[in-house]
């Protein structure tokens, strides 16, 4: 499990306080800020609201400059990262696919342990979400309608045996239902084709489908949540109905591989200054994100975990063996 010596023990806290001692280094030129999705989706949302609130703030040296890079479900990104000449000005926002493409793409020779752990902004959630044309109220109407149509339901999603898949599987085998699911580059274009009726549902995140649930184009029937979301009060979630099932996406910024000591205090600094700032605060309650800041060892044991659950997953699913 990969080890740092200096920084970050077990408390944000600590983090802090170590972070607090490493302003000596700064960046010296732009940072290059990957973005493991497409355009318009919530990681690219999440990235580009950051990069405002440090030039808002007036945070860091340099700019960040985001860059989305979503090939092969976020392979190229880890890729990228992997690779990186300069990895002091080299960050990336993450989703679950950072746990899921080095287990199905083995090949890519990627050992998450071994990028650096900036931080954990939030954890973002999903609701099943239907076109209001499809005339379907609640859960229940949505299983039988699905049920009718077998293979001929599609549900769009970002990435293939990714977190969106990883649902509609859920649902497949939980529910003995038949769904055909096609995979996107990003969430805010299967948000689109949901509210365009080019498919018949998403568990796309409250952030990507907010402005059609907000035109009336798109119904939330169900929260993939342990509790109901504020946001979403007469919305249940898919434990009420008797499946003992709830999924989350980490929202993470992490350093490449070979990140120095000092950069990587400066990072946590940083992104501890962007969460406590009250644009992310609103950002977070707005879109319904959970969880608070995690750095540090913290962060790399809740790599471990969530591992460890992703591969069990898709073993089970028959994406892995």
């Amino acid at each position: 499990m990969f080890v740092r010596k200096v920084l970050i023990g077990c408390t944000v806290g600590m983090a802090l306080g170590v972070a607090g001692l490493a302003h000596a280094w700064e960046p010296v030129k732009p940072v290059d800020f990957v973005i493991m999705a497409g355009k318009g989706g919530g990681a690219d949302k999440m990235a580009r609201l950051m990069q405002s609130i440090v030039e808002k703030e007036d945070l860091a040296a340099r700019p960040l400059v985001p860059t989305n890079k979503s090939g092969g479900s976020g392979a190229e990104a880890l890729v990228h990262m992997k690779s990186a000449t300069d990895p002091d000005h080299t960050i990336m926002v993450t989703l679950n696919s950072f746990f899921t493409t080095p287990l199905r793409q083995p090949g890519l020779d990627v050992d998450i342990m071994q990028f650096t752990p900036v931080g954990r902004m939030a954890e973002d959630t999903f609701l099943l979400w239907v076109h209001k044309n499809e005339g379907i109220n609640n859960f229940d109407e949505f299983l039988a309608e699905a049920k009718k149509r077998g293979s001929g339901w599609v549900m769009g999603g970002t990435g293939k045996n990714s977190e969106d898949n990883i649902i509609t599987d859920h649902l497949n085998t939980e529910y003995g239902l038949s769904i055909k699911y096609i995979p996107y580059k990003g969430g805010g274009a299967v948000a689109k084709d949901l509210a365009g009726e080019q498919i018949d549902s998403s568990v796309n995140n409250p952030s990507e489908a907010l402005g059609f649930y907000e035109s009336g184009d798109v119904i939330p029937l169900v929260a993939f949540t342990d509790e109901r979301l504020p946001m979403f009060p007469d919305v249940p979630t898919l434990k009420e109905t008797g499946s003992d099932f709830s999924y989350f996406m980490q929202r993470s910024v992490v350093g490449a591989p070979g990140m120095s000591d000092e950069a990587l205090a400066y990072y946590t600094d940083l992104f501890n200054k962007v969460y406590e700032s009250a644009d992310w605060q609103e950002y977070k309650s707005s879109k319904s994100l959970m969880g608070d800041f995690m750095a540090g060892d913290d962060l790399t044991s809740y790599w471990t975990t969530q591992r460890d659950r992703h591969q069990s997953i898709l073993k089970s699913s028959g994406a892995i063996k």
